[in-house]
């Protein structure tokens, strides 16, 4: 979601960095975007790099976001959306498709793909997004502008009436739920694949109690975000090594060039980890 409030189009703030960096949730960037058609949305800006775009954003129980001629929902990009909290209900308001995600599940869509978001139920919504290409490279707000307009969005398919039996396979609004992800060892750390492709891999890591992780690097851009308890982050740049402590919401930056290792000193903890364009080095 790259857009801001009632005057139109304008790109959201794109926070970047050449080195790891810790980003704590306090000190996010700020944005709001959208305008009385398509619902106000706000944005925590992680992280938009050259590579990768990473944010939360927020609605209060009940609201949407859709699209309207200023703000069209439809991008360039392959999309993780990670419900933190609350119950998402998201819509393709091109082909009728609707899939609930509640905290904790995962929605995946590929480029040209259509989306609106109720926040669904009586708490909050917050999503984590992982979305790449990024911005930067033209898929977002400006992209969405050159595309035809959809004039007239559906939320029901007719043509599974009459021959459905629980949930149809959905078309182009993928959910994961959290037995549905691809599992892989690295070291004692589980990794929990949600996505992956030749543009984004998105994945849960669940570090153990004490846990020593191994010294990784990605063929991309990196963010490690916290879910729950608490980690230590050791990054290695160059000549430089730092130590990150990572609690929920916090997140750690790891640009391309850059290794790290996952620590726990404590209890266990999750996170989740967004990498683009490529995860192997």
């Amino acid at each position: 979601m790259a857009e801001s409030p009632a005057s139109g189009y304008a790109p959201s703030p794109r926070p970047t960095y050449d080195a790891p960096t810790l980003v704590r949730r306090s000190d996010v960037q700020h944005h709001v975007w959208g305008d009385e058609e398509s619902g106000l949305v706000g944005d925590w800006i992680y992280a938009s790099t050259s590579k990768v775009h990473v944010i939360e954003f927020g609605m209060a129980p009940g609201c949407w976001f859709r699209h309207s001629p200023s703000f069209r929902t439809v991008f360039a990009a392959d999309e993780v959306l990670y419900v933190l909290g609350g119950a998402m209900l998201a819509c393709n308001p091109q082909t009728g498709e609707v899939v609930e995600c509640v905290a904790g599940e995962s929605l995946f869509f590929r480029k040209n793909t259509w989306h609106h978001v109720r926040a669904q139920g009586t708490e909050p919504l917050r999503v984590l997004e992982f979305f790449a290409p990024p911005p930067s490279q033209g898929t977002s707000g400006a992209y969405a502008m050159k595309q035809s307009y959809l004039d007239k969005p559906v939320y029901r398919r007719d043509e599974l009436l009459g021959k459905c039996v629980g949930a149809a396979k959905p078309e182009t609004l993928h959910r994961i739920g959290t037995r549905e992800r691809s599992l892989r060892l690295e070291g004692e750390i589980v990794v929990g694949l949600i996505a992956s492709t030749e543009h984004l891999t998105v994945a849960e890591l669940q570090v153990p109690a004490g846990a020593a992780g191994e010294k990784t690097a990605h063929g991309g851009d990196a963010m490690i975000f916290g879910l729950a308890g608490e980690l230590m982050v050791r990054t290695h740049w160059k000549s430089q090594s730092a130590t990150h402590e990572l609690g929920p919401r916090d997140a750690v930056f790891v640009p391309e060039t850059a290794q790290y290792e996952l620590l726990s000193f404590s209890g266990p903890a999750t996170a989740l980890l967004g990498v683009a364009p490529r995860y192997l080095p």
